[in-house]
């Protein structure tokens, strides 16, 4: 959890994140939703929360997270550490899982994604038929209940916005994320579910199921999670 000393902050800029797992060469956080990662204005940004709710100026991101998007996030605790994981990100080297909802069905229950992404308007993305520079995108759906699915995504490409751009593209757009055509709901239904990864010939797996949002935290979705998703990477994941 966060450092007991963020009292000088107001009360919202202590709940930004929460501490998953510390390690002398990174940390792993756990973002909130609806919080930016830089500084906007006045607004303190997720670094500079962290910098302050750990007491450690010495952060090195190397990657971000979508302001409406909540879960894991990598901190490098040094430059050398930040350059080897960059280049594992870089590289797909790193398996990331991410958790999505939808009110609507998807054209397909489970499968692949494919496409170049094209700047749109009002700060949109869409996804196009080429192939050039594909996002790739894998991803299996399940009912939760009747009018709710749940979708488990695996990114394999790292586009900004690919995940939202995916589901729209599959007629089921994130619950919660109005600039993709979802509808209004208590926060962007997006989440950074599972991280596994390599450092130093050290294996790493994490899980951090999502801990704000009425309909993560119902009963139908736990079951769900338990059901399917305990153990994203051993899933039989649709062929790229």
């Amino acid at each position: 959890m966060l450092a007991d000393n963020t009292s000088a902050w107001p009360q919202q800029q202590a709940t930004l994140f929460s501490l998953i797992h510390s390690d002398p060469r990174f940390y792993l956080i756990n973002k909130q939703p609806g919080v930016s990662f830089h500084r906007e204005g006045e607004e303190p940004g997720l670094l500079d929360a962290v910098r302050h709710g750990l007491q450690d100026d010495a952060l090195w991101p190397v990657h971000r997270l979508d302001r409406i998007t909540s879960g894991l996030i990598l901190l490098a605790r040094s430059s050398q550490v930040a350059s080897q994981l960059g280049a594992a990100f870089a590289e797909h080297a790193v398996e990331k899982y991410y958790l999505a909802m939808s009110e609507r069905k998807p054209q397909k229950k489970q499968g692949l994604i494919k496409g170049d992404m094209d700047k749109g308007r009002g700060g949109a993305w869409r996804l196009l038929p080429s192939l050039q520079h594909p996002a790739v995108t894998q991803f299996f759906s399940y009912s939760v209940q009747p009018g709710l699915r749940l979708f488990l995504l695996r990114p394999r490409s790292g586009k900004t916005h690919q995940l939202r751009v995916a589901m729209k593209s599959q007629s089921a757009p994130i619950l919660g994320d109005t600039l993709y055509g979802g509808s209004a709901a208590d926060r962007g239904y997006l989440h950074a579910y599972a991280l596994r990864f390599s450092l130093d010939g050290e294996a790493f797996s994490f899980l951090c199921p999502p801990d704000q949002g009425e309909y993560f935290l119902g009963q139908a979705l736990q079951d769900c999670l338990q059901r399917e998703a305990k153990e994203p990477w051993d899933l039989p994941w649709p062929k790229v």
